[in-house]
């Protein structure tokens, strides 16, 4: 990758890490021959503006952050042709880093953002349930129900708690936790289901929360989401089947219905905000869509041991084709329910 790189970090990420981190990234970027400009930035709209000018002006724009900046600038450059996006782990989960295989160390993952192959990635968009609006992207998961409440205290909590935060929320948010009844239609005017339980996401990647597994089998270039309903199930026995997310194994139980669909529907029968990439997105109900090939990342030349993709990559001539945003023609079922 010969293009200038534009760096954009947010110093407050990960506690303070990605800050912490910044010069030596800076210095191993230029030690693999880059150009690099870095910018600094809190403010994921002005994180928006930055990339948005820096693809447009030809330089790579590379994310040292947690996950909801990279969704910020994802959804910022699937608008600009020719985009380039470098992810670097700087944040408290970044799990789509570790999904994509790139090394846990961000200096160590500056390797990928040399000599990475290009790849046109997936995107989720959510939009409000009867807009047809363009909508707002994300890389990874978006989640509401029980998942808004853990998000939110998440979110909340002390720096000092690093990645033990998704756990932390977790557990407060079950002492309060009374079950919710939702309701999805699968790739609309289709399939309905209601269910009453915990949490009700659509996974464009596999995982979310510092390494939670919650969509094992999602993959990033399918067009399709993993629609994954958790439901109810007594407090102590949801708290025993936690752990079991981590692994992915959660799928196998009873109490966890996973679909397939380009787009859904979700609604509940009280408020809930949605939260994709750690951060808010919308209040149900919402729609969600997956978009094909939505923006070209960098991804590592070696394949990350679980393959996030459906297919080789078409890039390993070192091209950038030109950017899909069709979806293909949508399937759907319920292949490890217990239900």
């Amino acid at each position: 990758m010969s293009a200038p790189v534009c760096l954009i970090v947010n110093p407050a990420a990960g506690g303070g890490k990605a800050g912490a981190v910044a010069p030596a990234v800076e210095q191993a970027l230029r030690g693999h021959g880059l150009t690099v400009r870095r910018v600094d930035t809190r403010e994921l709209d002005d994180a928006r503006e930055l990339g948005c000018r820096a693809a447009r002006a030809g330089e790579t724009v590379v994310a040292l952050s947690g996950d909801g900046m990279v969704g910020v600038l994802a959804d910022a450059l699937r608008d600009v042709p020719g985009a380039v996006l470098g992810v670097l782990p700087g944040g408290r989960g970044n799990d789509l880093a570790r999904v994509l295989g790139i090394a846990e160390d961000a200096v160590a993952a500056c390797e990928t953002i040399a000599h990475g192959l290009p790849r046109p990635i997936d995107l989720g968009v959510v939009c409000d349930a009867t807009s047809e609006g363009s909508g707002q992207a994300f890389v990874g998961i978006a989640s509401a129900g029980f998942d808004s409440d853990a998000n939110r205290i998440a979110n909340e909590a002390p720096p000092w708690l690093g990645g033990l935060v998704y756990a932390y929320g977790a557990l407060r948010a079950l002492v309060s936790w009374r079950p919710a009844r939702f309701e999805i239609e699968l790739d609309p005017p289709r399939e309905r289901h209601t269910f009453t339980g915990y949490s009700i996401a659509a996974a464009n990647s596999k995982a979310y929360g510092g390494g939670m597994r919650l969509a094992p089998d999602a993959l990033l270039d399918d067009g399709l989401l993993e629609v994954v309903a958790i439901e109810r199930v007594g407090r102590l026995r949801f708290l025993a089947n936690l752990p079991k997310v981590f692994a992915g194994t959660h799928v196998k139980l009873p109490s966890v219905r996973v679909f397939r669909a380009a787009e859904v529907t979700i609604s509940a029968d009280r408020p809930f905000t949605m939260y994709a990439d750690g951060d808010p997105i919308g209040e149900l109900p919402l729609r969600v869509r997956a978009v094909r090939g939505a923006v070209t990342m960098l991804v590592p030349r070696q394949s990350a041991p679980d393959a996030p993709f459906d297919t080789p990559s078409p890039l390993s001539n070192g091209s950038v084709p030109a950017q899909q945003s069709s979806t293909p023609s949508p399937t759907h079922g319920v292949p490890p329910s217990g239900a």
